[in-house]
């Protein structure tokens, strides 16, 4: 897995009414009408903006958030921008992922077919767009149980476990 897991998770996110326009669209629906998955933004969106003729876009969280998925450590700003269009997200800022030690900006998102791009501009990562059919939550990303970490291993992991 690589950045590209990342980005995905920014783009899936709860119901979010539109600062401007027409509130009754939420941005999991404006993602959708993209031809993203909703999974790419965290829980906690507060707010965001669209403009349809450009594309450009801003997402407000209600808190910075941190979690780690598969590895990897994600932190969202604030605030989210960028430019939307048909299966592309470019001029990504608010998203970044930890790389050894550093925080790397993801900067786009594309899909092609049944696959995620992200990419931290000098190198990307494929993952595929079933891996984002629902939000992380802040603090503790797929493995959650009422806001808290579910433990070392997590629901999804042991479900093979249980099944045998």
């Amino acid at each position: 897995m690589s950045i590209l897991f990342i980005i995905g998770l920014l783009c899936a996110s709860p119901a979010i009414a539109a600062a401007a326009g027409d509130s009754s669209i939420t941005v999991y629906e404006v993602l959708e009408s993209y031809d993203f998955p909703v999974g790419l933004l965290p829980k906690g969106v507060t707010s965001y903006e669209l403009d349809s003729s450009t594309g450009d876009f801003e997402v407000h969280l209600e808190k910075t958030c941190k979690f780690t998925i598969q590895g990897y450590d994600l932190k969202y700003s604030t605030k989210v921008t960028g430019t939307i269009s048909s299966k592309k997200i470019k001029n990504l800022k608010g998203i970044q992922v930890k790389i050894l030690f550093f925080w790397i900006n993801i900067v786009e998102v594309t899909m092609d077919g049944e696959d995620l791009y992200l990419s931290v501009g000098i190198a990307s990562a494929t993952f595929p767009v079933d891996n984002f059919e629902e939000s992380p939550q802040c603090g503790c990303g797929f493995d959650c149980v009422n806001g808290e970490k579910r433990g070392k291993f997590g629901f999804k992991r042991l479900l093979p476990l249980l099944e045998a």
